[in-house]
């Protein structure tokens, strides 16, 4: 039996009897939504740590690779090399950085995980600035981006979201 109130002016309404299909449909597809989002959630966060390692190690490959090319010189820099060394040696620090940070990813320590964020912050920062250094225009000629740079960019950003989500077992402490 269905009840409502009287008057058609009052804000509330109460009713009684059995639920309506859609809420209950409404439910279940909530439920299924949370389930299916923990599952991947739980899928990604997982092989996120497989990610950060091969991040790594592709961030050090990266610095080795040609990163932007200069016409009027006719010649490539890396991560090691410049033109009389005017941008200096960004490689060194970023291949500094990803082995310690690749170190930290396969410690099972909640300190290292916490000093590998940092780590992860401070290359994602130091790659935002060698690639604005390498890929700016001077005196009306601008160097052409190569794929080296863009890896090295995107290499410390993953570094920097696997180190977010680390992997990391913790032990349940009894009273």
């Amino acid at each position: 039996v269905r009840q409502s109130s009287a008057k058609a002016s009052t804000p509330v309404r109460i009713r009684s009897g059995p639920l309506k299909k859609n809420y209950a449909i409404a439910k279940v597809n909530l439920l299924f939504m949370q389930w299916r989002f923990l599952f991947i959630k739980i899928m990604f966060v997982k092989y996120l740590h497989w990610f950060g390692i091969v991040a790594c190690i592709t961030l050090i490959i990266s610095c080795f690779l040609p990163w932007v090319h200069f016409v009027d010189i006719n010649q490539q820099f890396t991560g090691f090399y410049s033109y009389k060394n005017f941008y200096g040696k960004p490689g060194k620090f970023l291949v500094l950085l990803a082995a310690i940070s690749l170190a930290f990813i396969l410690l099972p320590k909640v300190w290292a995980k916490r000093t590998n964020l940092f780590l992860s912050a401070l290359a994602v920062a130091y790659g935002i600035k060698s690639f604005v250094l390498f890929s700016s225009c001077y005196n009306n000629y601008c160097p052409q981006k190569l794929f080296g740079i863009y890896l090295m960019l995107a290499c410390t950003v993953v570094m920097l979201i696997s180190s977010v989500f680390p992997d990391l077992k913790l032990k349940r402490e009894r009273k």
